[in-house]
């Protein structure tokens, strides 16, 4: 009865919770969607790969942010071809490829598009990553050196169409021709990083004839089976560790780890968003605390006529503990709303499509009742504490 005669102070006490717990919403709902989308530990697919990536042996924060941030990150890389063709050699290697990327503009058409990413690999690329052909085919052995495979958006935008077989293009003053135009796969962040949708994949071997600081900064390894994937990594790393004479400056991933580093730096970046939003949690349960403060001190005289009646302190404490903790689910409620709302709104402009689970669910709940039980403790004691006989002379 209390909340609802004063309706407005209701609801902006709620309020308060409300944007704290849509907060924290938003952001556990779309770092899980980023961390499926890049999620890679659980496919079937991945059970039997392994990556082999430059490593500076700095810490791992440093390290994510170093790689995400430093635009020569390209050029850092010490893994070349011939360790490509060395751990091919390895028992139970099935596939190799290597991951050459940059960034470059092309010329179609007499007209300048991009810039694009241009990853240079070699056939066995089709056979390590899943990449379906809207048309065309994958590179092989008998391919044509200049023969190139275009993602779908790159395609749209070059040429209009994916209809773009035998069509050309200029890269780095050597003319290509179109082999292949990969389906559309929308998966923008991935362990290669890079978004095949606007990548152009050319041969590594032809690239290495006219760029002579080609840089290897991954090798994807697919193994024939999966019971020794471990054993084949520990192989991998003891061949480089020869070849690169003992110095670590490459490190040997499989399909048990983190395939992306951006999966740690979500998980960092979350944590410290998550935080930032309980700050805000706090003021608004501060605000509930100042809100049953003036309740308290509004019915101190209905207080006095139930102690009067007989209600023990414990009656008092649950009544307005249990007033507080309305007040803070009806926001917890109200801020689950908005913060999936608000997700499926980042949706519409983003790939990163908001994940939705129990954990979620029980996070938010259990934010609401605590902060309503937390804050709510003083002011209920404050009442509960009240004499019979004073507050029955209070008048308002």
């Amino acid at each position: 009865e209390s909340l609802r005669r004063n309706r407005g102070r209701t609801f902006l006490s709620a309020l308060g919770i409300a944007i704290g717990v849509a907060s924290i919403v938003l952001i556990l709902s779309l770092t899980g969607g980023i961390n499926k989308l890049i999620s890679t530990n659980d496919d079937k697919n991945n059970a039997n790969l392994i990556l082999v990536r430059p490593n500076n042996n700095r810490d791992i924060a440093k390290n994510i942010v170093e790689e995400l941030s430093d635009g020569n990150r390209y050029a850092k890389s010490n893994l070349n071809l011939e360790d490509v063709s060395e751990i091919k050699k390895i028992d139970n290697v099935a596939n190799v490829a290597p991951i050459a990327i940059s960034s470059a503009s092309i010329i179609a058409n007499d007209k300048t598009h991009g810039p694009f990413n241009v990853l240079a690999s070699n056939p066995d690329l089709s056979e390590v990553i899943n990449l379906p052909l809207y048309k065309g085919e994958h590179f092989t052995d008998k391919s044509q050196p200049n023969a190139a495979i275009i993602g779908y958006d790159a395609a749209m935008t070059i040429y209009g169409g994916p209809d773009a077989i035998t069509k050309t293009f200029i890269y780095n003053n050597q003319r290509f021709i179109v082999t292949g135009v990969l389906e559309k796969i929308d998966e923008p962040i991935n362990y290669n990083g890079t978004d095949f949708d606007n990548t152009i994949l050319i041969n590594v071997d032809f690239a290495k004839t006219f760029e002579s600081a080609l840089q290897i900064q991954q090798i994807n390894v697919r193994t024939a089976t999966t019971g020794e994937i471990k054993e084949t990594a520990e192989r991998i790393n003891g061949l480089l560790s020869d070849r690169k004479k003992g110095t670590e400056t490459y490190q040997v991933i499989t399909g048990s780890e983190d395939l992306h580093p951006v999966g740690s730096l979500l998980s960092i970046v979350s944590a410290m968003l998550t935080i930032v939003a309980g700050i805000s949690i706090v003021v608004g349960g501060v605000g509930i605390m100042n809100i049953m403060l003036v309740s308290v001190s509004e019915r101190t005289r209905e207080i006095g006529i139930r102690k009067a009646l007989g209600a023990t302190a414990s009656n008092i404490l649950s009544q307005f503990i249990f007033e507080s903790t309305i007040l803070s689910v009806s926001g917890g409620i109200m801020g689950f709303a908005l913060g999936y709302l608000g997700a499926f709104l980042i949706q519409l402009v983003t790939p990163f499509a908001p994940h939705i689970s129990l954990e979620i669910v029980l996070i938010t709940t259990i934010v609401s009742l605590t902060t309503g039980i937390i804050f709510g403790i003083y002011p209920a004691i404050k009442a509960a504490s009240k004499d019979p006989i004073i507050s029955l002379k209070f008048y308002r």
